[in-house]
């Protein structure tokens, strides 16, 4: 699937120039090892055109907020399972180096091992990792494949000295199990049924401990959300974080830690239910104003008025 032409947020050209532009989009469309429903690469293409229906006024922080940093969005990493890493990661070092906030569209969530390898050397130091995803991600190999999605978080873990946060996991193996039990110290998990059944500011105060003030790798899996919301995934599980769930956990670690690059992976749309890719575009868009805010000011584009997209 081609990349709709004006980027994310079709925002007016002088808001996408990237020497201007403080945020970086990149799109993966890539899909090596889906292991149940197969569209993941024309996930990110999905997301960027229904981003282009997303109002750009924010009432929460009354503001448009996209139009005091702009988005440029890069022209789409299409790499081979044998260049994968490789390229993935040298593509996120770029844009990371260069001061601004990467977010990433895949594509499959075997991509995130790359991405936060270019992230750390960009920064050269080690990262906490904050995953919204329904899957631990914690196996060392299925399919006989080491970089499938499903071993993602356990390669992240073996290249990054940093903690890794889950939110939301709701289905993982036996050996995901034994493995997280023996890595309690680097690994703290919130299963979706334990931040169901406790109190929204307990939940959020403990997380708040474990991210205040750390450099942050965000990455999103939409089957962390509940089905209901984001039917049009590959693996989709019962019992997910609620619009209002998932919206706290961005708006706390965004606020709260410096948020360095974002991803967010697995959706595979389906004709008929383009409201998971407009799900998925406006919590993106929300996730970004909160990171942009927390940054601060910095050289602005000019702003730049757009139009109204109701009809």
């Amino acid at each position: 699937m081609t990349t709709p032409q004006g980027g994310f947020l079709g925002l007016p050209e002088e808001l996408r120039d990237p020497a201007r532009a403080r945020v970086h989009v990149l799109p993966i469309p890539y899909e090596a090892t889906v292991s149940y429903e197969p569209g993941t690469a024309d996930g990110p293409a999905a997301i960027i055109g229904a981003s282009q229906q997303v109002e750009m006024y924010d009432q929460e922080l009354d503001a448009e907020p996209c139009l005091e940093w702009g988005i440029h969005t890069l022209p789409a990493v299409v790499p081979t399972p044998q260049t994968m890493v490789v390229e993935v990661a040298a593509a996120a070092q770029a844009v990371v180096s260069s001061g601004r906030l990467l977010l990433t569209l895949g594509g499959e969530h075997g991509i995130s091992p790359g991405l936060v390898r270019g992230v750390r050397r960009s920064l050269a130091s080690p990262l906490t990792v904050v995953q919204i995803d329904a899957h631990a991600d914690l196996r060392d190999t299925y399919q006989e494949d080491r970089y499938s999605h499903a071993c993602a978080m356990r390669r992240i873990l073996e290249e990054n000295e940093g903690p890794l946060v889950q939110i939301g996991i709701r289905s993982w193996s036996r050996e995901e199990e034994a493995f997280a039990r023996a890595s309690r110290g680097r690994l703290e998990q919130w299963p979706a049924e334990r931040v169901h059944g406790m109190p929204s500011q307990a939940f959020l105060g403990q997380l708040r401990q474990s991210v205040r003030g750390k450099r942050v790798y965000l990455t999103i899996d939409v089957d962390g959300l509940d089905p209901s919301m984001v039917p049009a995934t590959g693996t989709p599980e019962p019992g997910g974080l609620s619009w209002s769930q998932a919206l706290d956990v961005v708006r706390l670690v965004c606020t709260s830690s410096e948020v360095v690059a974002l991803d967010c992976v697995e959706l595979a749309p389906k004709p008929g239910l383009h409201a998971s890719q407009f799900t998925v575009a406006k919590l993106l868009y929300k996730t970004l104003s909160y990171i942009m805010r927390a940054r601060g000011p910095g050289e602005p584009p000019e702003r730049a008025r757009f139009r109204d997209r109701r009809p």
